[in-house]
């Protein structure tokens, strides 16, 4: 086409000359349009359709112009035009869905796409473009179809590809994903955001060192690339590699030093690397950045738990002010309406992040197992998984369950509809201020009664938690005033554990072919604290030759072997006589209370499953008796498990205890030889006995509502005026 000469302002010919044509007036447009002269161009389109006012190829130009500048009501009228004028036209119907999508009109864009399609079936662009606007109406399946097809039209199409992949992690797909961002490197391998991506689905999958991998290429090629940085630095938290996560933290705030989700990450790097005051320090400072930031607040609630010495009250009154914010931040939702039926069966649901082999998962699963086996008919269980990982633990559990719905991807306002839909009448969280956890969903009260229980050992601080599971033991009527729940006392014990399924038997003690006494701790690395140091290299030094073998995810980390050593040889105690090392899979890590003759339990926070799991291995575990209930749950285990005699009063009872221990091997052999047996007999592994308990203590608090909220007005109403037709 040719260009006219001299350019006319729109409307108005050239001196001396007639009028340009319409067509004339379109040809010059475009030759503007490819020039960039885009306010001429669209002046020459809209001359052209004065002179003929059905030219649709210019109001289809003027439309594409509008639409690129953000005219999107104008270009809609353009394209209506266009579609009009000439209605077997595919781009103008593809153009017109364009233009209804930039007005968040997704049904009117979706029915152009499919006319664009009907004229032109190999359209690419229009598949990929329905597939969008499906997704965004939440029509996942015929979206994942459209893009498909425009991939099978078109196998090159990256913008195809990548809606697609999206979509597929989007829907827990990861391994078709994979796939597709594989393909998408393969084509672009500088493509940082498929790197990233690529790097989450296999942290998905447990893929982890390749996970690494994809995101120190992504910030190689764009060292500013911030979601990459924070990515790597979570990855590496789940490899144990503490120094190398904190350092990726400090990187992302390098390049955004006002971000509370970094030094909230900063602060668990702290925790794991055993520098739990700098890790107060980063939840702070992310709380200041990001009030709202509930993780960072649960965060720092749980590091004070590991610290010695912190005044109950202070502990107190810093969950209530997490509570206060969770309320602050939740909506009020519409009165619920379970029906007040005392003897209904009950709709019981469990919110968790770890229903898998975890802690967690070892002590819900026989009990969920024998709530579903004694409980029928009165009792109907949900679990809300917070999670998109699973294992063999997580199958049996959802095998026990009429109900599984994973909800990782779900808003807290969005769980807690769920719930209410689900019509939940006791809600169960059992993650309390644990990492995953739902507490903002449980502000909003999706369930007439919530209580906290297993997963944490301290308040919750929010008021609509009314109930928080204790027992006799770990929790003495006096210390009640620790927690803003209700105390909803089991008789025997609030914990009972699951038994390993592995064939594994247990040993006698080392001590007596060893010639000394290997005393032994495999809690996590924060609990041993300085005082539990300095006391247990007391010990070292009352039995002479003793050893103390030390396992935990966080010795992985050389620099936490390295200051572990020291932080012992502080106190006299030479490095031959400690045995460091990190993680290693369940079945070796129970084999090794093979060689282990006494278990020492830390303190403040005492153990819970490594006392359990010392226990079924005959092992027996010392433990200090302290003034809230995570300091008692040693004593709580070993009361029920018949072993009063290993509960020490304070520090000097601990270190005369262990000395008696180690120093009776016949009377500590005949004790483990029959140690298991022992145990799986007590209250802490017998699962049906400890379900009746916890069926009876649901109903018995169930009923308290009832009362509480049973009216003429709410009560059910008689058979007889429904016969007669009241109703």
């Amino acid at each position: 086409m040719s260009a006219l000469e001299p350019v006319a302002k729109a409307g108005e010919p050239a001196a001396g000359a007639p009028g340009p044509s319409a067509q004339q007036w379109l040809e010059q447009g475009m030759a503007l349009e490819q020039q960039g002269q885009l306010e001429e161009a669209l002046r020459c389109y809209e001359s052209a359709i004065v002179l003929v006012p059905e030219l649709a190829r210019a109001h289809f130009s003027r439309g594409t112009i509008l639409l690129d500048r953000g005219d999107a009501q104008e270009a809609l009228a353009a394209f209506t035009k266009a579609a009009q004028y000439k209605p077997d036209s595919a781009g103008a119907h593809f153009n017109l869905g364009a233009a209804y999508v930039r007005l968040e009109r997704h049904e009117a864009a979706i029915s152009a796409y499919r006319q664009a399609l009907m004229l032109k079936p190999d359209f690419a662009e229009a598949e990929m473009a329905l597939g969008a606007a499906l997704e965004e109406q939440g029509d996942d399946e015929e979206a994942m179809k459209r893009y498909r097809r425009a991939l099978e039209i078109d196998p090159g199409y990256a913008a195809a590809q990548d809606k697609l992949a999206y979509l597929l992690v989007r829907l827990d797909q990861f391994d078709e994903a994979a796939v597709h961002f594989r393909q998408i490197l393969a084509r672009d391998p500088h493509n940082v955001n498929a790197l990233n991506s690529l790097g989450l689905i296999l942290n998905i999958k447990g893929e982890l060192h390749e996970a690494v991998n994809q995101y120190r290429l992504a910030v190689k090629l764009k060292p500013d690339f911030l979601a990459a940085h924070g990515n790597l630095g979570n990855v590496l938290m789940d490899l144990h590699q503490f120094g190398d996560a904190a350092a990726s933290y400090r990187r992302v705030l390098e390049l955004d030093p006002n971000s509370g989700d970094a030094y909230n990450n900063l602060g668990s790097a702290f925790k794991d690397l055993g520098d739990l005051g700098k890790a107060l320090a980063s939840y702070r400072k992310a709380m200041t950045l990001k009030p709202d930031l509930m993780v960072a607040h649960s965060n720092l609630l749980m590091v004070q738990n590991y610290l010695a010495e912190q005044p109950a009250e202070e502990l107190l009154e810093e969950a209530r002010r997490f509570g206060e914010t969770a309320t602050r931040l939740a909506p009020p939702l519409e009165p619920l309406n379970n029906s007040p039926i005392p003897d209904k069966c009950l709709r019981v649901g469990f919110v968790s992040a770890d229903l898998s082999a975890h802690p967690v998962g070892y002590f819900v699963e026989s009990v969920l197992a024998a709530l579903a086996a004694g409980a029928s008919g009165r009792l109907e269980l949900f679990a809300y998984s917070n999670s998109s990982q699973s294992d063999e633990v997580t199958a049996r559990i959802r095998s026990h369950l009429q109900g599984w719905q994973p909800v990782h991807d779900q808003s807290d306002a969005s769980l807690a509809q769920h719930i209410r839909d689900d019509r939940i009448d006791i809600l169960i969280d059992l993650s309390g201020h644990t990492g995953g956890n739902r507490l903002p969903a449980f502000a909003r009260r999706p369930a007439p009664v919530q209580i906290s229980w297993l997963g944490y050992f301290a308040t919750t601080g929010l008021a609509a938690i009314d109930y928080f599971i204790a027992d006799p033991w770990t929790l003495p009527s006096a210390l009640e005033g620790q927690f803003t729940e209700k105390i909803l006392r089991l008789p025997q014990t609030r914990l009972c554990f699951t038994a390993p399924t592995l064939d594994l038997g247990t040993a006698a003690p080392p001590a007596l072919a060893n010639g000394y006494v290997t005393f032994a701790c495999f809690n996590a690395l924060p609990k041993i604290n300085d005082a539990v140091v300095a006391l247990w290299a007391r010990i070292l030094h009352a039995v002479p030759g003793s050893r103390l073998h030390l396992m935990a995810s966080q010795l992985n980390e050389a620099s936490n072997r390295q200051t572990t050593l020291e932080r012992f040889t502080a106190h006299g105690i030479e490095a031959a006589r400690l045995l460091i090392q990190g993680p290693v899979p369940r079945a070796s890590y129970l084999q090794t209370y093979h060689r282990v003759d006494i278990a020492l339990d830390p303190f403040p926070f005492t153990g819970g499953t490594t006392t359990a799991e010392a226990l079924w291995m005959g092992v027996p575990v010392l433990t200090l008796a302290g003034n809230t209930l995570v300091s008692r749950q040693g004593v709580g285990l070993l009361m029920n498990a018949g072993l009063p005699e290993w509960i020490a009063d304070d520090t000097d009872d601990y270190v005369r205890r262990a000395v008696a221990h180690a120093g009776d091997l016949q009377k500590l052999s005949a004790l483990r030889s029959g140690l298991r047996s022992q145990v799986l007999a007590s209250p802490i592994f017998d699962a049906p006995r400890f379900a009746r308990h916890f069926e009876a203590a649901l109903r018995d608090v169930w009923r308290k509502w009832c009362e509480q909220n049973t009216s003429p007005s709410s009560a059910p109403p008689h058979i007889e005026e429904v016969r007669n037709g009241k109703i």
